[in-house]
């Protein structure tokens, strides 16, 4: 009280406060980071291992059981997953809540340490899981001669780039580059007497620089030794011993610079692939918007500069584009809300002066929060937008309440000084206890696990501010401002409530007069609940919703060992599925080894003929048609906020054979259910390889040892590359050995005459046999496994996931074996059962705040009453509309459990307050209900005003926006009619007054 005192006395300071909030949250607006997502790291790091030309088995075998033993000894690891293919490994590790953040370097000292003792290990990498966008900016040049626009990629376009210091990296798809051939003559070397690989070794020896040693002068000197390589006229002049004295490589291969455009990463624009695309990366810190503002600035200079010629750049994204359309959509949204609740005040109060109050309040508000936000490090970003959307018809509730009991007091007769006093002081514990309610069902959104727990832990703490902010203006500058500034019109307002309020008055009459009849509202409102649970199963689910606007990315997963050419077929198979489907602006296809990556810019304005989700359907449904006719395994969205497939059943055990047998009969259930198509398991997918059965009896009969036929057939399979030379414009040019006119085949390898037996061929000391071995092979926490991969056409995921569910339950599978959920539809059982223990979590620290305010234990059970039956609502709203049930609208129906109580709140609040000064209950539960219908209805319907625009919304992050404001606008409707009578049924029914 004696801060309230203070507050209304002291205007002079909380206007300079005030004057202060709007300067300070000014500053910090201008100066908060904008991105499309928060950038958190992810509980999680990658390990990619380059095995060279090592089958699938050889690589589980000698790499990835060794090195997943390593890491399961490293303290913070929680679970293990990997992926061995032809070549190499990559293993996903997930860490523990609790981890070392020093664990990821930890893992990096693991992972040397065993390729530094594994000869068969190429190349790793370690990589930290993380939210940002790598690429933030690309752009393809086209139009032109390939030769030429190569140049100016690597002499204009790169080093202009990485001059700016908002970029870190620039890669080139597509390029036309170039390789050293030498191509060695068996004759000329049996000639000469030399052997392949000592020609070999030479010519890695010479391409070295090194330090030699040191010469002690007068100062002590490193001596250099320099033989790199820099021109093919340097490794035609490589000099190699023989017994006849030393020859040149030139007179024993044929070395040539020849073009290699074809061996670099394939892209096809259109189907075509005579451009280059060009991905650019920003700095550390960065941002989208920033970074694409540098780039466009350069390359106009560049276009200034006249430096394009005969082929142009064309733009295919920029993040920094999604990120203001972004933040121009939302903070139209916001605009909108805000004056959709000044409107609600206006037309409930009908005085310009207390509207003229909460107009001013609810800017305030936002500049607190964004003050806080700069404060605590955060970024306007798409959740941060999004929950500070949700909080504008939130945060005027408090001073609302606030204003209105103000404006009641007046009424009443009270002078302006005592009316600010007694208003505010009236409802401060019920706005403290509503405010407690609603922060603490944040509390535990912590539990949700995952990467999704961690961007919702970002919103949930924007809304808390937001609701804080709001509570800090309704005690301070709502009371100081209204006291003088708010003049009454008492006569017209009395005359203008009474109609309203004589029917709910009639109504509350009837309800509480019998215990019978509040009996029967109550069963009433039960019966509404029970039915609406039906309609569950009919609303669409997902996991998140899309980011991009006219934007989408595909992937195209390959069996693995897809030939240049397959992919070069699929590449125009998939541009003509895509160049006659209306909305397809333009088409982009990355080869990323075993996937093929579809960059798709959609059309805008005037041309859009679908909405964004019909689009991408009929994208997805064109794609997957091509997989009868082609090495494809499966077609999915590379964007869609969740890894992997759609469908995805986890077999585990030991045997290869077993685990076989079981897939195959999984794969044949799955593909029964509605809506499943393409299921298939990761085992179909084996290479032919020819093993080498020796006839030992042979070789010991002609001497030939084992380990020498083994060197002589590596030798006759020569194709290696052994190093690179330095090119123009910073490029390395590598280096690749072979024979000249020799064809690695079958045939010709077994007629060759054996080492040192020319009347003897090689197949009388061997034979080929062809096997079939797995291109793929998983473990789950080292455990072999099978997968079975699947996409979903005509159904939501939440459908396909009840069937599946139901089908993996009920399949009766040997000991030593088990079959799980996996892909999305893991994700989804993992996403319901964290938001189901953070509801239970969230309304029990309710019920713990409640019950505090109120020193009561049955109060706030009545209060929380509203909550199951406030769902009806919901599936009404959802079931209506078809939005999608996500994570959004899930962290929707958590914040209504906070949002739906404060009416119920103010309610019982209001009762206690004339209980206490002996009305009767019927008398306190009527007046009540009169005095608190107007507040209730005010912020009932500016929370609803607010959310409006976000439900409508289109545009970017409206996918974002929809899902959440239609849960909260449907519960929130509901519950008033709840709060209006269930409550005092209840209350009536169950008081002991």
């Amino acid at each position: 009280m004696r801060l309230l005192k203070f507050v209304i006395k002291r205007k002079v300071f909380i206007t300079l406060l005030v004057i202060f909030i709007i300067f300070l949250g000014s500053y910090a607006f201008l100066n908060l980071d904008r991105e499309l997502t928060p950038v958190v790291d992810l509980n999680g790091a990658s390990i990619e291992v380059d095995a060279g030309d090592l089958t699938a088995v050889d690589v589980e075998n000698d790499i990835t059981t060794p090195l997943e033993q390593a890491l399961q000894k490293v303290d913070g690891i929680s679970n293990m997953e990997s992926t061995t293919y032809m070549g190499g490994s990559f293993i996903q590790t997930y860490f523990k809540d609790d981890y070392d953040k020093d664990l990821v370097r930890e893992l990096e000292t693991v992972v040397h340490s065993f390729k530094n003792n594994s000869a068969a290990i190429k190349k790793v990498d370690v990589s930290r899981d993380g939210s940002g966008t790598k690429y933030g900016f690309i752009l393809d040049i086209s139009g032109g001669d390939m030769s030429e626009m190569s140049k100016f990629a690597l002499n204009v376009l790169k080093p202009r780039m990485e001059q700016l210091p908002e970029v870190q990296d620039v890669t080139f798809s597509g390029i036309k580059d170039d390789r050293i051939n030498i191509a060695f003559e068996r004759e000329k070397l049996l000639e000469q007497g030399v052997k392949v690989t000592q020609a070999v070794d030479i010519m890695k020896q010479m391409n070295r620089e090194s330090t030699v040693g040191k010469l002690f002068d007068d100062d002590a000197t490193f001596l250099r030794w320099n033989t790199k390589l820099t021109n093919v006229d340097d490794i035609k002049n490589i000099q190699i011993p023989s017994p006849s004295g030393n020859v040149l490589l030139d007179d024993i291969a044929k070395v040539s610079m020849n073009d290699a455009h074809d061996n670099t990463t394939n892209v096809w624009k259109n189907g075509q692939k005579d451009f280059i695309l060009v991905q650019i990366g920003g700095a550390p810190e960065t941002t989208q918007i920033e970074l694409a503002e540098s780039v466009r600035h350069a390359l106009d200079d560049i276009r200034d500069d006249d430096l394009v010629n005969a082929f142009t750049m064309n733009e295919i994204v920029a993040h920094g584009d999604f990120v203001n359309d972004s933040m121009y959509s939302v903070t139209k949204n916001i605009a909108i809300g805000g004056i959709n609740a000044v409107l609600v005040l206006l037309l409930f109060l009908r005085n310009f002066r207390a509207t003229v109050i909460i107009g001013v309040s609810i800017p305030t508000s936002i500049l607190l929060t964004m003050v806080s936000m700069w404060i605590g490090g955060y970024s306007l970003n798409m959740l941060t937008l999004v929950g500070l959307g949700l909080g504008i018809g939130m945060m005027v509730d408090s001073s609302i309440v606030v204003l209105e009991s103000i404006y009641k007091k007046k009424e009443q007769g009270l002078a302006d000084y005592e009316a600010a006093i007694q208003g505010t002081s009236g409802v401060a514990n019920a706005i403290i206890a509503s405010v407690l309610t609603t922060i603490a069902v944040f509390l535990p959104i912590g539990l949700i696990g995952g990467e999704t727990g961690k961007f919702m832990i970002i919103f949930s703490v924007v809304v808390a501010i937001t609701l804080i902010s709001s509570v800090f203006i309704a005690f301070t500058f709502i009371p100081a401002l209204a006291e003088k500034f708010m003049k009454m019109r008492k006569q017209k307002e009395k005359r203008r409530e009474s109609g309203g309020l004589g029917l709910y008055r009639n109504m509350l009459t009837w309800i509480i007069a019998k215990k019978a009849r509040s009996f029967f509202i109550i069963a009433l409102f039960l019966l509404a609940f029970v039915s609406s649970l039906f309609l569950v199963p009919k609303i669409p689910m997902n996991i998140l919703p899309d980011v991009f606007n006219r934007y989408t990315e595909i992937s195209v997963a390959l069996e693995n060992g897809t030939t240049d050419d397959e992919k070069q077929a699929i590449a125009k198979s998939m541009h003509q599925k895509l160049k006659p489907m209306k909305d397809v602006k333009a088409n982009y296809i990355i080869d990323q080894g075993n996937t093929l990556t579809s960059v798709i810019k959609m059309t805008s304005g005037d041309e859009i003929y679908y909405n964004q989700k019909e689009v991408t359907d009929n994208i997805l449904k064109g794609l997957r048609s091509l997989q009868g006719n082609h090495p494809i395994r499966s077609v999915h969205r590379a964007i869609s906020g969740s890894s992997g497939y759609p469908v995805q059943i986890t077999i585990r055990g030991e045997d290869f054979d077993k685990l076989k047998t079981i897939a195959k009969d999984m794969v044949t259930k799955t593909e029964t259910i509605d809506g499943v198509v393409e299921a298939s398991h990761s085992m179909e997918a084996t290479s032919t390889m020819q093993e080498i059965l020796l006839n030992e009896d042979e070789l010991e009969k002609y001497g030939i040892n084992k380990l020498e036929m083994k060197s002589w057939l590596e030798q006759f399979l020569l194709g290696d590359c052994i190093g690179e030379i330095d090119g123009e414009y910073g490029r390395e040019i590598p280096m690749h050995v072979s024979w000249k006119d020799v064809k690695g085949t079958k045939e010709s390898l077994l007629n060759l005459d054996a080492p040192g037996h020319s009347d003897k061929k090689l197949s009388a000391f061997m034979e080929l046999q062809e096997v079939n071995v797995p291109k793929e092979i998983y473990h789950i926490n080292g455990e072999r496994s099978i997968s079975i991969f699947a996409d979903i056409d005509g159904r939501d995921l939440g459908a396909v996931n009840r069937d599946v569910q139901n089908m993996v339950e009920g399949y009766n599978i040997d000991a030593g074996y088990s079959v799980s959920l996996g892909g999305e539809l893991e994700e989804q059982q993992d996403l319901m059962k964290d938001t189901f223990l953070v509801l239970a979590i969230a309304v029990f620290l309710v019920y713990l705040v409640m019950a505090v305010q109120f020193n009561h234990f049955g109060q706030p059970l009545i209060v929380m009453s509203t909550i199951p039956v406030t769902i009806i609502g919901v599936i009404l709203g959802m079931f209506m509309t078809q939005m999608e049930l996500n994570i959004m609208s899930a962290m929707g129906l958590i914040m209504l459990v906070g949002i739906v109580l404060n009416n119920a709140i103010l309610l019982i609040h209001r009762i206690n307050q004339l209980l206490s000064a002996g009305h009767s209950l019927q008398d306190s539960i009527i007046n009540a209900g009169q005095d608190r219908i107007r507040p209730i209805f005010m912020t009932t319907l500016t929370t609803v005003g607010g959310m409006i625009p976000l439900a409508m919304a289109s545009g970017m992050s409206a996918d974002y926006q929809a899902p959440l404001a239609t849960v909260i606008i449907s519960g929130l409707l509901f519950s008033t009619f709840i709060t209006l009578f269930l409550i005092p049924a209840i209350y009536r029914l169950f008081s002991r007054t």
